[in-house]
């Protein structure tokens, strides 16, 4: 795609977003002290209130979206509801013939109990502390965006919603149904993950699936009556060894066993086992293969004599592959960079986002719009302080070149309901 040209407007607006830099990079400081771990509900309820409070300043309506529960296997074998939080919705012109969502999330991967609390200015441009850049820093770029495009004489041309969600660092189950709605009406999306350090956004990402095997046995007197026990961690190891041997057997998937749950007292022979793993896909069919070989483990876990094995979980994140329509989404979103002087790449990656479930929906999107940062889900963690401008007029510029026509949202969505 050629260049575009700003006019006076765009680049009168531009100079607004850079003259909030500093209320930007003391806004995450301020949200990044506030700790919203997944599982900390009194934080995530704060840090909702706070947003809430910020993204009022666009105009649109702000509201909360009650989540329903997901389920979940316990260490002893025993199915529990989840709860969750709400997430905050803001719908801005929803009969406007432009339709755009733009997601984030307000969960941290650092619980309550988390040493990594506080804040470290590394140099005049580096800031680490937790959720500087997963993504508080990227949730204040949306927000500038926006607020970019509402002082343009273009808003009226488009609608969004946003939805900013408590669960993405678990696996988005509580805020995937409202994620695929959203997504299944909007021309395109705009997720706000971070970058990498150097600017690289994500490309194509893999599907991903979390799943978890229970065992149960018979429980016996170890020294006693060993032979009439039936030992539910041998076969939940035995499962998850059988597992582990299938990486390497077809391309692009992987397969992580994570932990297994059970047993106890060592004269006793345990009577339940939980295997937990993460199954990584490059496309539906190694998706459909996947599921297949695990079927098939679980049957053979079955066929022990006096084990019981059922199978939880799924995949609840598709591949995202760089079809057309998510080329032409990434295209734009480098002319648009180009107009400020950045040069901006991607690279397909294993991890996985809301941009997948927006894709699963049919919804053509670009998921790292958020600031330039590095080391995420580690005490490590940076933000690049520079890239909160930066990333606010990349953000701006394309909302404002939806809302003009110069990028045709529509297009994009009519070329993947054409790959259906």
């Amino acid at each position: 795609m050629s260049d575009i040209e700003l006019d006076s407007t765009e680049r009168e607006i531009l100079d607004w977003v850079d003259s909030r830099a500093d209320h930007m990079i003391a806004e995450v400081k301020r949200w990044a002290k506030i700790n919203s771990g997944s599982r900390n509900a009194e934080g995530l309820e704060a840090m909702r209130a706070v947003l809430a409070e910020a993204f009022a300043e666009t105009g649109g309506e702000v509201r909360a979206v009650e989540l329903q529960p997901s389920q979940t296997v316990e260490p002893d074998g025993e199915i529990r509801d989840i709860e969750y939080t709400p997430s905050m919705k803001v719908s801005q012109r929803p009969d406007a013939p432009i339709r755009i969502v733009l997601t984030g999330h307000h969960d941290t991967v650092f619980p309550r109990e988390s040493h990594f609390q506080d804040l470290d200015l590394w140099d005049d441009d580096t800031l680490n502390g937790p959720g500087v850049a997963d993504m508080k820093g990227g949730l204040l770029v949306m927000l500038h965006g926006l607020l970019a495009l509402e002082r343009s004489p273009w808003a009226d041309r488009i609608g969004y919603d946003v939805l900013v969600s408590p669960d993405e660092e678990i696996g988005s189950l509580g805020s995937g149904p409202v994620l695929a709605e959203l997504g299944a009406r909007a021309d395109l999306g705009m997720t706000y993950e971070p970058a990498l350090a150097d600017g690289s956004l994500a490309g194509a990402r893999k599907g991903s699936g979390n799943f978890s095997l229970r065992c149960r046995g018979r429980a016996a007197h170890a020294g006693r009556e060993h032979h009439l026990g039936r030992n539910a961690i041998v076969a939940a190891a035995d499962f998850a060894a059988e597992l582990d041997r299938l990486n390497g057997a077809r391309e692009g998937v992987t397969i992580n066993v994570s932990r297994i749950d059970g047993g106890g007292a060592p004269n006793v022979v345990p009577d339940t086992g939980v295997v937990r793993f993460n199954c990584r896909v490059l496309d539906e069919d190694g998706a459909a293969w996947a599921r297949g070989e695990i079927e098939r483990l679980v049957a053979r876990a079955n066929a022990r004599d006096g084990i019981d094995a059922d199978l939880h979980g799924g995949f609840t994140r598709p591949p995202k592959p760089m079809t057309p329509a998510n080329r032409q989404v990434f295209e734009w979103t480098r002319t648009a960079g180009r107009a400020i002087g950045l040069d901006i790449r991607w690279n397909d990656t294993g991890g996985v986002c809301e941009g997948n479930n927006l894709w699963a929906a049919g919804c053509p999107n670009v998921d790292t719009l958020g600031v330039r940062g590095a080391d995420i889900h580690s005490d490590r963690e940076i933000a690049k302080l520079s890239s909160f401008a930066e990333k606010a007029k990349l953000s701006a510029i394309m909302l404002m070149k939806f809302a003009r026509g110069d990028f045709d949202a529509r297009a994009a969505r009519a070329l993947s309901a054409a790959a259906e």
